[in-house]
Order: structure tokens, then sequence, then C-alpha cells
């Protein structure tokens, strides 16, 4: 091995079986990774593509399907190479009864450090995590920012030459963020080699040197920062301060408005082009055992949730339709009832109506014949009555 790496891997692969043991899910696929000595390393990636896997496999907790990898010149299972190794995992698992105090030194101890070099660098990294006022706190307490604090300080308690960091700002607030992202800038100016993995892609930018993203477990994309990221074919002018008047002129005359000014390559955001490169791993449908971009899926939703809709709206303005039209032929039909009912009332009422006159009795108007008949055989009984009355008399009380 080229003694300018700090870690080297050759077709490093891990294959996870099934229950039978066939091959289920392809972790990472023939990984071909050189980190240079003294420098800050990104391996990023989407959920799934392999990069917990990638360090298991560096620092010997899983042992790889096939392919190698050199770590500090040797084999990380070499307790030789792992004294050298400090390691803050993407979850820390701390004993919670512990304080912050006695988990450094109970890892001191693991590393075999005498006391006095224990309490030196406790005390020191403590204050360097900003933990020193909680230091007798069981870490049971801690907040997950907290928690992460002294997971950092746990990894740096045997003054490890290769740091790994899984995650290392989750958790933190901004200004611990900032405060660990200048520590790693710190370690790195004291030759001290870092792989880092992180989401927090503006993190990534603004400390690693070289970066490589992995989907479906192998590399999409490698290289420094600054080359990935600058967009070619334009320019980018920086001046001070100009007038309006200057501005007009600028392409022509910016050298006689101001003394001073640069022209630089501009920038791409490493979040944009962490996703363009993902998007064209999954465009060209690369297979990864992690998750994938939820785009289409919503796209497809977003499409036949709105024919979905169209059928909808469509099927119930039929169904109003027919129910409306039944609607007006039933009011029809009872409009037209109602109609002969109310003109059979208004014969009704026409034949019963009367005509009040001053002086006259009330006599009937526009009688039918048959209310005439009738009429007459009426006024007949009662004549019939009367008269039987008149010729009896009166009754007397016996």
């Amino acid at each position: 091995m080229n003694s300018q790496y700090a870690i080297e891997t050759f077709s490093l692969t891990k294959v996870f079986p099934d229950w039978w043991g066939r091959a289920k899910v392809i972790a990472v696929d023939n990984l071909d990774l050189k980190i240079k000595k003294n420098e800050v390393y990104g391996l990023l990636g989407p959920n799934g593509s392999g990069k917990t896997t990638t360090i298991k496999m560096l620092l010997s907790l899983l042992y790889p399907t096939k392919g190698k990898a050199i770590v500090l010149g040797g084999q990380s299972s070499d307790t030789a190479v792992s004294s050298k190794i400090g390691y803050l995992p993407e979850e820390s698992y701390l004993y919670k009864y512990l304080s912050a105090r006695e988990t450094l030194d109970f890892y001191g101890r693991l590393f075999g450090l005498p006391s006095q070099v224990r309490k030196t660098r406790i005390d020191a990294l403590l204050d360097m995590v900003g933990l020193s006022a909680v230091a007798r706190r069981p870490v049971g307490t801690f907040s997950k920012g907290m928690a992460r604090r002294i997971g950092l300080a746990q990894a740096l308690i045997n003054d490890p030459e290769l740091l790994i960091l899984d995650e290392p700002t989750s958790g933190l607030d901004p200004l611990g963020t900032r405060q660990i992202k200048d520590l790693i800038i710190k370690l790195a100016e004291r030759g001290k080699t870092i792989l880092l993995c992180s989401h927090l892609l503006a993190d990534v930018e603004d400390v690693c040197d070289r970066i490589a993203i992995l989907y479906g477990g192998k590399i999409q994309c490698q290289g420094h920062v600054s080359e990935l990221l600058v967009q070619t074919g334009k320019k980018q002018i920086t001046t001070e301060n100009l007038s309006d008047d200057a501005m007009q002129k600028i392409r022509k005359i910016i050298e006689s408005e101001c003394s001073s000014y640069d022209i630089t390559v501009p920038m791409e955001k490493l979040e944009s082009f962490f996703i363009d490169i993902v998007n064209k791993a999954q465009s060209d449908k690369l297979k990864t055992s992690g998750a994938i971009s939820t785009t289409a899926l919503v796209d497809f939703l977003a499409e036949n949730g709105h024919a979905v809709l169209e059928n909808l709206v469509e099927g119930t303005g039929r169904n109003q339709t027919q129910t409306e039209t039944e609607m007006v032929k039933q009011t029809s039909s009872e409009t037209a009832e109602d109609k002969s009912l109310l003109e059979n009332l208004t014969k009704a009422a026409q034949v019963e109506k009367v005509e009040t006159r001053p002086g006259k009795a009330l006599e009937p108007v526009a009688s039918s014949p048959q209310e005439q008949i009738d009429k007459q055989l009426l006024d007949s009984l009662t004549k019939d009555e009367s008269d039987s009355t008149e010729k009896d008399g009166p009754k007397k009380d016996a």
C-alpha cells in the first residue's frame, strides 16, 4: 500500500443474504476508495446507499463478502491499528448511569491510558465540547445534542490518527454545529485524517477537501469539492460598490471606475450538485437497497389523482343531471295534477259562490241542472213538512 493513503479499499463488497443464504441486498458493490492522510474526506449518499456499511467494514465490525480494506497500513482488527482510530457512530451508545467524566475515564482505561494522562485529556475534552459544567451529571439525562458532544469527546480520548465521524452534527444547535466544524478543521491542521459522513451538505462543503457520492453501493462521483462544484463557461466579477452610471458602463470601463476587482468562477452549491448526481443515478435505474426519491411517486399520484377526481366530478355531474331530469319530470306530473285539482276546486267554488246584494236574500248563482232538480226536491219536502205542521196545529203538553 502507498503510504500516502490512510484508507484504501479494493473491490470492497458486502452482500446481505436471506435466510437460505441467497444474495438479497447488495449494500456495497466493488468499492475502490482512496483517502489520503491529513485530509477531510466526505462520504455522501442518500439513506441506504452503503455509507454506514462501508464504515463498519473499515472498522472490522462487518466482514466483507469480497475485497479488502487497508486502514493505516494494516487491518483495523489489529489492536495496534484500532488504537489509532477514533469513531463516533450515528447513535451514541453510552452507559446512562455514568457521568460525563466517568464515561471518558472508562474509555480511557480501555485504551490503557495512564491515570494522569486520562485526567488531563478528560478535562481538556470536556472543556472543548462545552460540558465542563455538567461533567458530573449522568449522561442518561443529556439531550441528544449533549450526547453527541460527549460522544465526540469519547472518539478523541485516544488522540487518534484517523477519526471517523458518522453524522457528527446531528442534534446539535447552530452554535454547536459551528464549533464541531471548526474543530474538524483544526484537527486536520494537526495532521489527522477525518472521514466524515453527513446528510448536512452545507457542513460537508465547509470542511471537506474531497468527497464521494454513493448510490446503490457504488461511487457515482468523487473529487475535490472546488472542482466538482465549479460552473465552467461562466465568469463572476466582484467589485467595490459602483455608481449607477458606472453600472451602465461596467462592461467597458470597469478598470477605470474601480481600482480593485476580482474575477472568479462561480460555484454551485453542494446540495444541488448532490441532488443532481442522485437524480441521475435514479434516472439510470441503478439498483439501491435504500430509499429512493419520492418525486416520481408524487407526480404519479398527482396525475392519477387528477384523473380520478375528473371521473368523480363527471360521474357526479351525470348523476346530478339524471336526478334533476327525474325531479323535473316528477315536478311536471305533480304540477299537472295540482293544476287539475285547482281547476276542480275553482269550479266547485264557482258553484258555491254567492252574490250579496242590498235588500235581497242570498240566491245561488250559476246552478247546474242537477243542482236545480235537487233544490226543487228539497223545497218540496220542506213545503210538505210545513203544510203538515199548519194542519195539525201546535202540540200541547198532556
